[in-house]
């Protein structure tokens, strides 16, 4: 599975961006799909995670209320709507797919085989 992430940018604080990220073919319905970040000098960490058959969500507790992960199943996409966005939401966001993610992994990077290039996401304050 080939994934392409789109939509990073410069935003102000406060403001909003929606990242997209599709697949190069059908994710089967025992996938999960997740959005990662990565801030200058961190490690890559934990953003949003949906179970793509129940559309079932998890979030970071540093962006649950700010930011929704959806998925279209037509178009093998999912996407993260990110709200109220702070500077430190600043980095660069990866989505990855896996196909067999139980509940106990699905925040963790080493739980995820597919990895798309990363958009850049920059928020001024």
């Amino acid at each position: 599975v080939q994934l392409q992430a789109s939509g990073g940018g410069l935003v102000q604080a406060g403001g909003s961006l929606r990242l997209s990220c599709a697949a190069s073919e059908r994710i089967g319905s025992s996938y999960a799909m997740g959005w990662f970040r990565q801030g200058p000098g961190k490690e890559r960490e934990f953003v949003a995670a949906i179970r793509w058959n129940s559309g079932a969500t998890y979030y970071a507790d540093s962006v649950k209320g700010r930011f929704t992960m959806s998925r279209d199943k037509a178009k093998n996409t999912v996407y993260l709507e990110m709200n109220s966005l702070k500077p430190e939401d600043t980095a660069v966001y990866y989505c990855a797919a896996h196909p067999t993610v139980i509940t106990s992994t699905i925040r963790n990077v080493a739980a995820y085989h597919y990895w798309g290039q990363g958009t850049q996401v920059t928020v001024s304050s």
